[in-house]
């Protein structure tokens, strides 16, 4: 089943050295999130990728180039211009970059992978957020109930500080806890190939969230509901807290067991 990362926004100056990026190539403990989230997958038997590039496309592909061309050992002979190599890349991943347009819609940008995906069942996740959803769990639900879309429903940190109660007496203050405000859509979506077919993807100016509505009112999309960790890095602090749970070794994204969710404060 392949991977669909959309990856195709605008840039932020939230990377590392101030200049304009993709959020996908945001910064996390030397790789960019969207290698986080492609071993995430990879760590649960998905590792057919395509990437739904549009604005600096080139720097994602040049990511993945330098990964290839810089893996592994190198001998040089510089005499006879010739080098040697042993070793190669840590993630044995297929990855196709496809570029989908400059101010491309979500909705159309998936439905311009239609030749790529062929008529099998894929996944759609957006290239900005990371989770410890069981992927697999989400598609055998996709399957159990014949939806045209399956998507993944999180619950984001919430902005606000939450209250303990001990009776009727406050026993304490909660800051800012994961299960925030209500359900959202976190990506990590299983779709259908017949959704080709349906005239709110298959429009121009399509988007992925006018999709799901339609959807929902014919009753034809599902949600699985997922109570672990989530989070997006559309904003300093967010990304911020990815990067300290990734140096402390717990980040909860990449553990190939997907162990229980890490707790999340201080949110804004």
């Amino acid at each position: 089943m392949k991977v669909v990362i959309l990856a195709g926004g605008g840039g932020t100056r939230m990377s590392a050295d101030g200049d304009l990026a993709p959020k996908p190539m945001l910064d996390i403990g030397g790789r960019p999130i969207l290698w986080h989230i492609m071993r995430s997958f990879c760590l649960q038997g998905f590792d057919d990728f395509v990437v739904a590039a549009g604005q600096q496309a080139e720097k994602i592909k040049r990511f993945f180039l330098d990964e290839v061309d810089t893996a592994g050992d190198l001998a040089i002979d510089a005499g006879r211009r010739q080098i040697d190599r042993t070793g190669g890349p840590d993630d044995h991943w297929r990855v196709r970059i496809v570029d989908t347009g400059l101010h491309t819609e979500t909705g159309e940008r998936v439905m311009r992978l239609r030749d790529v995906l062929g008529q099998v069942p894929f996944i759609v996740t957006y290239g900005d957020s990371v989770s410890d959803v069981d992927v697999g769990a989400v598609v055998d639900q996709h399957r159990r109930r014949g939806h045209l879309v399956t998507v993944t429903a999180v619950r984001p940190p919430s902005r606000f500080g939450g209250i303990r109660f001990d009776g009727d007496k406050v026993a304490g203050f909660v800051e800012k806890p994961q299960i925030g405000e209500g359900w959202i859509n976190g990506g990590f979506a299983i779709f259908d190939p017949a959704v080709f077919e349906h005239p709110a993807l298959s429009a121009r100016g399509a988007t992925l969230n006018g999709l799901f509505e339609t959807l929902a009112n014919e009753r034809r999309l599902g949600a699985y509901r997922h109570e672990g960790f989530w989070l997006a890095a559309d904003t300093l602090r967010a990304l911020k807290l990815l990067e300290g749970l990734w140096d402390s070794g717990e980040a909860p994204w990449i553990r190939p067991a997907m162990a229980p969710t890490a707790t999340v404060n201080g949110i804004a």
